[in-house]
């Protein structure tokens, strides 16, 4: 048998591969297309920007009646009043390492974290800075003399910050001739 005598439907179609492909490549132009078409509509702003600020500004006189009667409800912004003293700003100075000492008849050791604050100016922070050596020293003579009692609970705290407080400022006063502290703080307190 040779290919002239074959059944012409049984021959192979050369045609049939080339027109799927194509079928293929208008499908997805056309896809393409669409969600172009979809993203332009869904994005895109009909107004342009002069035309949506013009409507913004020329509103109908209900619509701007409506805001009216509307803001009428709610409560008005009333400004605070400034005071007129002038306020001062409050500065800090921690010491860098903690100071660790033994507790009065105790076998228990109190290690604390110190800052200093004033209102006072820049003056006073380098005071504290240039003298520190004496007032740490004298800043554990105090801590030596508390016990673990008087630190228990916070009014002993404070007292022990007002105690800490008028011995810097006994010792800026003898070395600068100005304390100038206001207040101590205990940034760390940890009684072993």
């Amino acid at each position: 048998m040779t290919d002239a005598t074959t059944d012409p439907e049984q021959r192979p179609r050369r045609g049939r591969g080339l027109l799927k492909l194509l079928g293929m490549m208008l499908g997805a132009v056309v896809l393409l297309a669409a969600g172009f078409g979809a993203g332009f509509f869904y994005f895109a702003n009909p107004l342009s920007p002069a035309k949506d600020m013009m409507r913004l500004i020329e509103r109908d006189p209900a619509e701007a009646e409506n805001d009216r009667v509307a803001k009428a409800d709610e409560p008005q912004k009333v400004p605070r009043p400034t005071p007129e003293n002038e306020s001062f700003v409050t500065s800090y100075y921690q010491f860098k390492e903690p100071m660790t000492t033994n507790l009065r008849g105790s076998r228990r050791f109190l290690q604390v974290g110190i800052g200093l604050s004033t209102q006072y100016d820049q003056k006073v922070m380098d005071n504290v800075a240039r003298n520190e050596v004496a007032l740490r020293s004298d800043m554990l003579a105090v801590l030596g003399a508390w016990s673990e009692e008087e630190l228990a609970d916070k009014a002993g705290r404070d007292q022990l910050s007002a105690a800490l407080k008028d011995a810097v400022n006994a010792r800026l006063v003898q070395l600068e001739g100005f304390g100038g502290i206001e207040a101590v703080f205990f940034p760390s307190f940890i009684l072993q």
